[in-house]
């Protein structure tokens, strides 16, 4: 962002379509935000207190104080302690990047005196509706317009099923989740999950920490009360290389794997010497550098 800022843009809005406790932030990212003013880069932070109070929903404080709720109490202090009215925003500083919570984008609009540009984007106030941890942004109808020069789209994680998954009633499309009840998936079966494609993409570390504990107490339990569902014997390794070998599948091994890595961080890929490594996103790329 303060790369941005020091390039000519005057003003950087990151809107998000829930509220400030749903959001995938950390403190210390945030925290870097507040101290832009302070630490002479001329950048002032904003955050609305009336789009704080209205993600404050029951289900938002249940989350507040439910496990794993204290690195999301610390950010909405802080946010708290940074919030400012609506009719006083305006601040000495010449730029300034501004967080929108339960805005919705739904179009962009182009420029009045140039149409081949973006001119604004228009956003839908969003209200929560749902339980703790599964809140969901529902349209309110409410319309509002930012104007922009520039928009840059996070898509996001969006979970998809493993085939059979959806036949078997065992993936929920609303939510692109796997049906499960702490991590375990209905019926009789030994099959578990965690994770984002457990609860959806929300949380941080400290989050996913709570999430797992939640899946070994459904591991552990089954395992004390259940008769555990075994179909085929376990070969361990040489099972699974036969297994391969039967349909025809070329696998990656643990050297093939280092050469994809070692070129990643060819120096002659690298745009810059603070980059670490430059991914190889085509398959077909990986399996010649694998091959090497």
């Amino acid at each position: 962002v303060l790369d941005v800022l020091k390039g000519g843009v005057s003003h950087v809005s990151v809107v998000g379509r829930r509220g400030h406790v749903q959001g995938a932030f950390t403190i210390k990212e945030l925290r870097e935000l507040t101290k832009l003013d302070k630490e002479g880069h001329n950048v002032s932070f904003v955050v609305r207190k009336e789009e704080l109070e209205m993600g404050m929903t029951d289900a938002s404080m249940e989350e507040l104080k439910g496990p794993g709720g204290r690195p999301k109490s610390r950010i909405d202090k802080l946010l708290q302690d940074n919030a400012l009215e609506e009719d006083a925003q305006s601040t000495d500083a010449e730029k300034s990047v501004e967080i929108r919570f339960l805005l919705n984008p739904t179009q962009l609009a182009p420029h009045e005196s140039n149409v081949s540009k973006v001119g604004h984007v228009l956003c839908e106030r969003t209200r929560l509706e749902g339980d703790p941890g599964k809140q969901r942004p529902i349209g309110t109808g409410e319309m509002e317009e930012l104007p922009a020069d520039l928009v840059l789209v996070s898509i996001g994680y969006r979970g998809m099923p493993l085939e059979g998954m959806e036949e078997l009633d065992f993936f929920d499309s609303s939510s692109s989740t796997v049906v499960n009840e702490h991590g375990k998936l209905p019926g009789e079966n030994n099959l578990f999950v965690t994770g984002w494609i457990k609860r959806g993409p929300t949380g941080i570390i400290g989050t996913n920490i709570m999430d797992a504990k939640d899946t070994v107490k459904s591991v552990m339990n089954y395992l004390e009360t259940s008769v555990p569902v075994v179909s085929v014997e376990s070969q361990g390794r040489d099972g699974l290389n036969d297994h391969l070998d039967a349909h025809d599948v070329k696998a990656i091994d643990w050297n093939q794997f280092l050469r994809i890595v070692s070129a990643e961080i060819d120096t002659t890929r690298l745009r810059s010497k603070a980059q670490p490594r430059e991914k190889i996103l085509a398959v077909s790329e990986m399996l010649n550098a694998a091959q090497r």
